[in-house]
Order: C-alpha cells, then structure tokens, then sequence
C-alpha cells in the first residue's frame, strides 16, 4: 500500500537548485558583451559622425573639383588647337591635382603606403607600363597615392580600367584625360583589343603620354580566383592562391603598340641607345605588387568613409626592360605567367612575415616610406574649392 499524505499536511518545500556551470559561464559572458558595447558606444558613434562628415566633405570636394577642371579644359581649347603640347601639359597637372585630392582622403584617414623593391624614380621620365595585382577598388587609390611624388608620373599617365568606372563621378575626367575603358568579358575580348589598339594610335603619343597602369588578371581576386585555378588544373599551369593567371591580350597590344622598333626588328628600349625619333618608345615594365596586412585588401567605401583603423598597404617593383622582354605571344604569355608566380611568392612570403623578401644581391630588404605634404594638399584643395566659387559666379 502507498502511504498518502494526510489532510492539510504541508507539502515538503522543493529545493532550490544552484545554476549549472554552462549557464552561469553564458551569463557572464553575456554581461562582458553587454559592458563591452556600452564602453564602445561612444567610439562607434564617433566612428558614424566622422564617416558623415568625411562623405560631406568628399561629396563638397568632387562638386568644386570635377566642374572646374572641365571649364578649364573648355577654356583652353584655344591653346590645344595652337600648342597642343603645352594644353595636355596642363590637363595632366590639374588631373594630378584631383588624383592627388583623392589620395588625400586615405592620407588623412592613416591609409598610408611603405614602398618596397627597386626605385621607380630612377625612371619616372621614361616610357614604362605598370603591371599590377587586382585584389579590390582600393588598389587603384593606394597607386593614385604612393605615385604623387615620382614626379609628372601621374600628369603623363593612362590608365586601363573597367567600364563600369567610366559611369562614375570621376568618368568624365578620366574620358578627357584619354584613360581607357575596357569591358570584361570573352565575347568583348577581340573587340576591346581593337579598340585599345587604335585607343593608343590616336591618344598615347598625342598627349604626351609616358606611362601605363595594366591589372593583367582582368578583375579581382575574389572573383576570379576560382575560375583561374580551374584553367590552370585544366591546362597543366601553376595553381595561384594569392593573384591569378593574367591575361597577355592588352599588354602584347601595349607592347606592339609603343615599343620602338630598331632596323633589325628586336626592341628597342632600356639602356638601347636613342631612336631617330624623338621618343625612345617604351623602355620599362614596372612589376608591382600590391600587399594588404592580413590580406584584407582596402576598397574605394573604407578609403572614402575611413571606418577601418589606419592601415599601412605594402607596394613592392621591380623593373625590367623593355629588351628583356619576349613580345611574341606564346613567349610573352610565359613570361607574364613566370612575374604572377614570383607576385605569389611575394605575397606568400609578405603574410608570413609582414615583409617584402630582400632583392636579389641584397642581404636585407629595404622599405620607404611615401609621404603627401599636408602644405601642398592645402594649396591644391584650396585652388579647387576657390576655382568653383570662381566658376560659380561667373555663371
């Protein structure tokens, strides 16, 4: 039989039972997050007016800027028909001034650069063509930023970018300037190729153009990545982790294009004596890599909006001439190839040890770093923001 309490007995009292360990860890950590958020409040707050009024301040910038360089540009078409030398010498200062202003908003947001490698300075009045790494938009900021001090580099030179920045607030400058717009994909290919072909015919040399900025892997890392280590397992070539396998149809157009040729046909540039002609043709290419810390590359929002904490990017050149380069296009492919896996050797060696291997003959690796004089981006601001109020009244 079952005992059964008797009538208005008190039930015994349930004890209480003391907190599991796992959910008194889940409390604790739940209120370190919680002190963790308000102690970090005021900062994310100021993170957001920052970002707010750097926008304002970008958004002010490119209304003074991008106008005025136009009216001068119309204003002095009459000097283009008279000496058009001396025109497209001054379209390409003030299109360095707007570079300039660009690379200024990463410089004040601590986005700075440490060059590593050989010199370019040593060659800033020749012919060269740049070819370097896509990982994100921001790549083409840092270039706009570590190439301000090698001298007219900027004024004289000529981009090869994607279409889609030509729809940009900064497409108008670039189309005036004779940068070249170039869409991706395999059934544009041939086309485009024409097309930069005659591109170069009619501007290069006519606007006293010297050197060129190529990204041979035809778009960004991330996105092509998969598909160019499929090709390179298909087609029996080196698995890249770090770039991708470039692509030689704009640089062997490039190269045919503006390489002088001597009587006997083979290039004529580097340390090639001086043609006939008044130019040498082009004498350089520029390998250039580009480094992020951790490899989480910077793109245009960060650079614009500066919410990332100050972050030095990492360039790295070495320069070959123009003679050492084969410019038959089974050779060249091979040689492009060859410069991508050196580019992943570098960077392999980069995230491991937060630094550019020595050059060869050279024990220890040696870093610069580039800097903007602050004076001579408030001249150039101060020019742009008095030339639209100028412009402003006139109409």
């Amino acid at each position: 039989m079952t005992a059964t309490p008797r009538r208005g007995t008190p039930a015994p009292a349930l004890r209480s039972r003391p907190p599991s360990a796992p959910a008194e860890k889940d409390r604790t950590e739940s209120n370190v997050r919680m002190a963790m958020t308000l102690e970090e409040a005021p900062w994310l707050g100021w993170l957001l007016v920052k970002a707010l009024m750097r926008f304002a301040f970008m958004v002010a910038n490119n209304l003074v800027a991008i106008p005025s360089y136009i009216c001068y540009v119309i204003i002095l078409q009459p000097l283009r028909v008279l000496d058009s030398k001396r025109f497209w010498y001054i379209e390409g200062i003030m299109y360095k001034w707007l570079l300039g202003m660009v690379a200024s908003w990463g410089w004040y947001a601590g986005y700075t650069v440490m060059e590593w490698g050989e010199d370019i300075k040593a060659v800033s009045k020749d012919e060269a063509v740049m070819l370097v790494n896509h990982q994100a938009t921001g790549d083409v900021c840092t270039l706009m930023m570590c190439l301000q001090d090698k001298g007219l580099v900027v004024a004289q030179m000529m981009w090869l970018m994607d279409h889609i920045f030509k729809y940009t607030n900064f497409g108008i400058v670039s189309l005036v300037h004779g940068d070249f717009f170039i869409r991706q994909g395999r059934s544009y290919r041939d086309q485009q190729l024409l097309l930069l072909k005659k591109h170069l015919e009619n501007n290069y040399r006519s606007r006293d153009r010297k050197w060129i900025v190529l990204f041979p892997e035809g778009g960004f890392l991330r996105k092509r990545r998969e598909t160019s280590q499929a090709f390179a397992k298909k087609n029996n070539l080196p698995f890249l982790t770090n770039v991708t396998l470039p692509r030689s149809g704009a640089t062997k157009i490039i190269l045919n294009a503006l390489v002088a040729q001597q009587k006997n046909g083979s290039p004529a540039g580097g340390d090639a004596k001086e043609l006939d002609s008044k130019s040498k043709g082009l004498q350089w290419i520029i390998d250039t890599t580009i480094a992020y810390p951790k490899a989480e590359p910077i793109d245009i929002q960060t650079w614009i909006l500066g919410y990332r904490k100050p972050t030095v990017t990492h360039v790295h050149y070495r320069i070959f001439p123009i003679k050492d380069v084969p410019l038959e296009t089974d050779d060249l492919t091979t040689w492009l190839y060859q410069r991508f896996v050196e580019k992943e050797d570098l960077l392999s060696y980069f995230y491991e040890t937060g630094a550019f291997p020595p050059s060869k003959g050279h024990k220890e690796a040696v870093s610069r770093e580039m800097t903007l004089s602050n004076m001579w981006i408030f001249l150039i601001q101060s020019f742009a923001f008095l030339s639209g109020y100028m412009w402003l009244l006139f109409w």
